[in-house]
């Protein structure tokens, strides 16, 4: 009697990657460390689950009910970890000691959140983050948009902007509002101005108490436009009595002119004193990064400087700030404005076979060919012609290299361009070259 089968499902915000999608997941991670580690940032790795404490109130209420969280087998209360600034904060206190300040780590990983899945939106997902931990120099956080701005360039995009604020900027319109102590209630809201309305904003700061002048108030600062110049200058006297104010408007104010002189285009970079993010660790400069051609998709890298966070952990001061790739949504808007490649396989060339006894021939190419940097796949066994064009076809493969008794009999392999149909007849010590053009097109 045989056993009932097990239904083969993923969980609902869980997903399967299969070798297409892989790929390109990938190649995503590749570019980001590339970049990453051209600005000196060094990898490490924490472990996925963590104590619900070291979680636990780090980024508001929102992300607390969000923990997918529980008792293990020892009877201890762990949570998977909801981003990697968290427990970067714990890393940091725990061996800042060995690693020195300033430290620069980039990290990537899954995290987890329970949230509503919704497009290029899972439960499940890669976060790819660069932080700098122990300076709170303003340079970092101008880096840290020379980052973004470098990642998203190298990830092929000309398209995007850059929207940046600060919260100390914030703070200093609701130090003179008079809603210094309702800041986490205001700056929540704000979060949401883009999703539910200004209204409703309004509606959800009256819950907390606050008047409805008040919040008008807020949302009329947020609603300010123009270059960052006019946008500053504007600013300028409604946080002229704020400490904290003045503070934030210098530092943008030296933000946007090292970042010019640096060569960052100005059509790439904006202020928006409306973004707030919606994590209560944010202190400082905040960014939010929109694609052009796809704005509706959100914000794909996304940041800012927090540096309170490490206190829970430590006395030492740990001031950071830092980024993260949102790798899925960025795909998921790659994928819509058919910007990745459709190919399940990351070896671009397929060496045929069509005679057996020749075995050790085929993959001798395959290794030289392999020497020679390019990736390459020798088709298992002999088959018909038809069969292995099928799949070299299916699979997405870019040349097809075929050599049967004619080809070995003349020392000449056939070389075929899937992509334009072309063949070429070439000899064994030409085909690399061959290839590496053809491939370089």
């Amino acid at each position: 009697m045989s056993e009932k089968l097990i239904s083969p499902r993923v969980l609902k915000g869980f997903r399967d990657y299969l070798p297409e999608a892989m790929i390109a997941r990938e190649q995503l991670m590749e570019t980001a460390r590339r970049v990453y580690r051209s600005y000196g940032f060094s990898p490490i790795d924490t472990p996925a689950l963590e104590y619900s404490e070291i979680l636990l109130g780090k980024g508001g209420e929102e992300s607390d009910k969000q923990l997918f969280r529980f008792t293990d087998q020892g009877e201890r209360d762990v949570a998977m970890r909801f981003d990697l600034t968290v427990p970067l904060a714990r890393f940091a206190a725990q061996n800042i000691g060995v690693l020195g300040t300033p430290f620069k780590r980039y990290h990537i990983a899954n995290v987890w959140r329970a949230e509503k899945p919704q497009k290029g939106r899972y439960r499940e997902f890669m976060q790819c983050d660069f932080d700098t931990i122990g300076t709170d120099a303003n340079g970092s956080d101008i880096e840290t948009l020379l980052v973004i701005h470098d990642l998203l360039e190298a990830i092929g995009f000309e398209r995007f902007t850059i929207r940046v604020n600060h919260r100390q900027l914030l703070n200093g319109l609701l130090d003179q509002l008079g809603l210094a102590e309702h800041s986490v209630t205001v700056l929540r809201a704000l979060d949401k101005l883009p999703k539910i309305g200004r209204d409703n904003v309004i509606t959800e700061m009256g819950a907390a108490g606050i008047s409805a002048d008040a919040a008008a108030g807020v949302l009329d600062f947020a609603a300010l436009t123009g270059t960052p110049e006019e946008i500053l200058n504007q600013v300028e006297p409604l946080v002229a009595d704020s400490e904290r104010g003045r503070d934030g408007l210098a530092k943008l104010r030296e933000l946007f002119a090292v970042s010019s002189a640096a060569g960052i285009p100005s059509d790439r970079l904006q202020l928006d004193v409306s973004i707030a993010r919606g994590l209560d660790y944010y202190t400082g400069t905040i960014y939010e990064t929109f694609l052009t051609d796809l704005p509706g998709i959100g914000s794909v890298c996304s940041g800012g400087r927090y540096d309170n966070l490490a206190g829970l952990f430590t006395k030492e001061p740990l001031p950071g700030v830092g980024a993260s790739l949102g790798l899925d949504r960025l795909l998921a808007a790659m994928e819509e404005l058919g910007l990745i490649a459709s190919t399940s396989t990351p070896a671009p060339v397929l060496i045929t076979q069509f005679d057996a006894t020749r075995l050790g021939d085929y993959l001798k190419l395959g290794r030289d060919l392999r020497a020679a940097g390019i990736a390459t796949e020798v088709y298992p066994q002999a088959a018909k012609f038809n069969k292995q064009m099928k799949y070299a076809n299916r699979k997405g493969f870019r040349a097809v290299v075929i050599a049967g008794e004619d080809e070995f009999s003349t020392g000449v392999w056939t070389v075929k361009d899937l992509t334009s149909g072309d063949q070429a007849q070439v000899t064994g010590s030409e085909i690399a070259a061959h290839l590496q053009a053809m491939l370089s097109q």
